[in-house]
């Protein structure tokens, strides 16, 4: 494909593989990749309107616009009024349109990555079983007053999975002082 329309921020962008654009400010971190909606893919005389195509895209840095000043002025009464403004900002860049090329980076990256460590998991399971910790069950659908509520109820390494995930996904203040409130009192 060589074009696809992409939603950011309520806005509507025409995008081509590896061009770089300007749009209001994202909430992911500098140098992540993300998959927006694509509502058209079209290129080579065909469009499809209803898409199952992906695009990827990686933030490239976050900056403030061009500084746009603001003057009032009524004559003969002696007001003014300036102001002034700089839009906040991501640079983006369009890695690949099309889920063949962004599959396949994403599956090369965990091979190599996955080799290593299934011949430490051979020998460790061989010693004893290994078990990692979750968060509790549904944890994803609770609130952060649900959370306050039954955190104390939670063993310490559900609590730090609990922590881990928030900080990855959601990112919810109020459940993360909450979390970490709770492991300061099960350290005491």
């Amino acid at each position: 494909m060589s074009y696809a329309i992409i939603t950011l921020g309520g806005k509507q962008y025409r995008v081509r593989e590896g061009e770089r654009l300007l749009v209001d400010r994202l909430k992911e971190d500098e140098g992540k990749t993300f998959n927006p909606r694509v509502l058209l893919v079209g290129g080579d005389g065909n469009t499809d309107l209803s898409p199952t195509t992906t695009v990827t895209v990686r933030v490239v840095d976050h900056l403030l616009g061009k500084k746009i000043r603001i003057g009032k002025y009524k004559k003969r009464t002696g007001y003014r009024r300036h102001n002034g403004y700089r839009s906040r900002l991501t640079r983006i860049e369009i890695e690949a349109i099309g889920a063949k090329k962004a599959t396949a980076a994403k599956k090369a990256e965990p091979k190599t990555e996955a080799a290593a460590p299934k011949a430490v998991a051979t020998s460790a399971a061989a010693e004893a079983p290994a078990r990692t910790a979750h968060p509790p069950k549904g944890y994803e659908e609770m609130s952060i007053a649900e959370i306050k509520e039954n955190v104390s109820d939670w063993r310490r390494p559900n609590v730090e999975a609990a922590l881990e995930y928030e900080k990855a996904n959601a990112n919810r203040k109020g459940a993360i002082a909450a979390l970490e409130h709770a492991l300061a009192e099960k350290e005491s």
